[in-house]
């Protein structure tokens, strides 16, 4: 490659360096936007939980088991995907494990973090659709400045382009990882010509995906992952037209994209999934919430400062239990937990009590309760039988007569 041979009136510049040495630990443009990108998403998934309900503090939680397990499933998907390059021909196996390196697949992420997410709700007592659409908006804006990795790595870039927008991007040296390729003159090589900058691209559809979700969950009152849906079709219809502009390489099916293949079974999954389940929002109550301690009646210097300090911290409930919305806001203003289901709110194909007692069905002490329908004879042939015996002799001495 030689140097473009002249500098194009409008373009977009790549960064040259990609990695930096703080003493003897390198410090790596990629891993940094993807840590940035995880304190968005948290700190916006955090601010949505809250408002359904959940103890503060709850989202680091989730991300302890949700960010590594994201990771691994990045990493496999990857690996799965572009299996040449670690067990093909000239390749080495070890360098699967080298994520430093780059290569991580979204959607091995977004179902890796899934897995630890249910995982950590489970642990919580949270429902995991809560979780789920409380991370909607916040997962998209995550995505848009990890790509901002992509664009220090000089990669994940289109085809040639004049538009004003075109990128610059720089041949990258193989033996000196995170910088560019330099001349005689020390200066950093360019590709010949402009890119269009598909990880860009990227980050502004997510951007427009997370406003999306925020506007629709606000309009809709979107429950029980229907919110977290909408995300995934939101991202899924960008990437299936961004992915045929790229040029790297990628694995292909029927001449197309394994990624844009992806893309389009994953949007008529979300979609069918946000067609067919329904369901209000879900708000939060805590179960099993320790009540506050009683003060002192001692003297003032019997007080315990380490019990006081331990009371000053927020609770963790053991666990939650779902509410209508006017009942979590009269939970919030009155700090009275509702009340728990009223016992009419039996599981499906339960029977009431008092239906039990009227059909004379067996309650739990094995007492038979009376009867109050006499149709009800005709379930014992031999009762009703005698009933009208005793009703024929009362009329004139003889059974009454069976209808034929």
């Amino acid at each position: 490659m030689t140097l473009a041979p002249m500098t194009p009136l409008a373009a977009m510049p790549s960064p040259s360096t990609a990695v930096w040495q703080l003493g003897p630990v390198p410090i790596r443009a990629y891993a940094l936007c993807i840590i940035l990108g995880i304190v968005v998403a948290c700190v916006v998934t955090e601010y949505r939980l809250r408002r359904r309900g959940v103890a503060p503090g709850a989202v680091l939680d989730i991300a302890v088991w949700a960010v590594p397990a994201g990771i691994i499933g990045a990493r496999i998907y990857h690996v799965i995907t572009s299996p040449e390059k670690y067990f093909g021909a000239g390749g080495e196996p070890i360098k699967a494990l080298y994520i430093w390196e780059g290569g991580l697949g979204i959607w091995g992420a977004v179902a890796g973090g899934a897995v630890g997410a249910w995982l950590a709700a489970r642990q919580l007592g949270i429902p995991f659709t809560v979780i789920a659409d409380a991370l909607a908006p916040g997962l998209p804006l995550a995505q848009a400045v990890g790509r901002l990795g992509n664009w220090f790595n000089n990669e994940l870039y289109g085809g040639r382009t004049t538009l004003p927008w075109g990128l610059e991007v720089h041949v990258m040296d193989p033996d000196n990882p995170g910088h560019a390729l330099r001349d005689d003159a020390g200066n950093p090589v360019l590709q010949p010509g402009l890119y269009h900058p598909t990880f860009l691209y990227e980050a502004l559809w997510n951007i427009g995906v997370a406003g999306l979700v925020l506007f629709l969950d606000r309009k809709l009152r979107l429950g029980r992952g229907r919110a977290f849906a909408l995300y995934v079709m939101g991202y899924t219809a960008g990437r299936f037209w961004i992915e045929l502009m790229r040029t790297d390489e990628a694995n292909l099916i029927l001449g197309v994209r394994l990624n844009v293949w992806t893309a389009a079974l994953v949007f008529l999954g979300a979609l069918a999934y946000f067609i067919r389940v329904r369901g209000p929002r879900e708000y939060l109550v805590p179960v099993g919430e320790p009540a506050p301690a009683a003060g002192p009646a001692g003297d003032v210097s019997q007080v315990d400062l380490s019990a006081r300090e331990a009371a000053a911290r927020p609770a963790v409930p053991e666990g939650y239990r779902v509410v209508t919305e006017e009942q979590f806001e009269a939970y919030r203003k009155t700090g009275e937990l509702p009340p728990e289901p009223a016992a009419d709110d039996e599981p499906a194909g339960a029977e009431p009590a008092a239906d039990a007692a009227a059909t004379g069905r067996t309650d739990d002490d094995g007492a038979t309760a009376e009867r109050t329908d006499g149709d009800d004879t005709e379930d014992d042939p031999q009762r009703a039988d005698a009933e009208r015996t005793n009703a024929g002799r009362a009329d004139g001495g003889r059974p009454a007569d069976r209808d034929s």
